[in-house]
């Protein structure tokens, strides 16, 4: 790679962090480009050589974000795990972990659909994408617990279970509805295998 290459590369992966470390803890219609480009020490000129509007920067920082969530949650997982954890207590334990984590605002795909209003918006799209990404994630982590047949029919409620303690985490500011939610998805679960 060339050297002007590289350097466009690390403009752009500053532009991304920097933005996604913002709309994360300001919210992404609050924040401003100008705002963007002083914290990431780049030219407005760099910012939009990568992003032709902030739209698309929304888009691509939801996308970074899918990126270091999904493997940030995955190896709180494989920790708890590690300790001898079954997958979905580990789950929960992982959410957890990021409920407790610094700066924790609550689930920035969920803050960027509402601030974005508009469900045909791209990252609107994207984050609704994520969602059932990260559901079926957790239908697969119940399948192996209660069997494909059970999951299907306890997976949607756990994954509201999940979304309520995600939101009542960051109203309550508190890690209690992860546990709350543990609960109730294990009673579940349990329900379940008796059937």
């Amino acid at each position: 790679m060339n050297k002007a290459r590289a350097s466009k590369s690390e403009a752009r992966q500053r532009i991304v962090e920097t933005a996604e470390r913002l709309f994360y803890a300001e919210g992404v219609r609050a924040v401003g480009i100008d705002r963007i480009i002083a914290d990431a020490e780049v030219a407005k000129m760099s910012l939009y050589n990568h992003f032709p509007s902030k739209d698309d920067l929304i888009l691509a920082v939801l996308q970074y974000r899918e990126e270091k969530f999904d493997s940030m949650f995955e190896n709180w997982i494989s920790h708890h795990v590690s300790k001898g954890t079954d997958r979905l207590e580990a789950f929960f334990a992982a959410l957890k972990d990021w409920f407790e984590s610094p700066g924790f605002r609550g689930c920035m795909f969920i803050n960027a659909r509402v601030e974005l209003a508009d469900a045909k918006h791209p990252a609107s799209k994207f984050s609704a994408q994520h969602k059932e990404r990260f559901h079926q994630m957790l239908q697969t982590i119940i399948e192996e617990s209660v069997g494909m047949k059970s999951a299907k029919t306890v997976a949607p409620a756990i994954s509201l279970l999940v979304e309520g303690a995600i939101v009542t985490a960051v109203m309550a500011q508190s890690s209690q509805p992860a546990d709350v939610a543990r609960e109730a998805a294990l009673a579940l679960v349990t329900k379940a295998k008796r059937k």
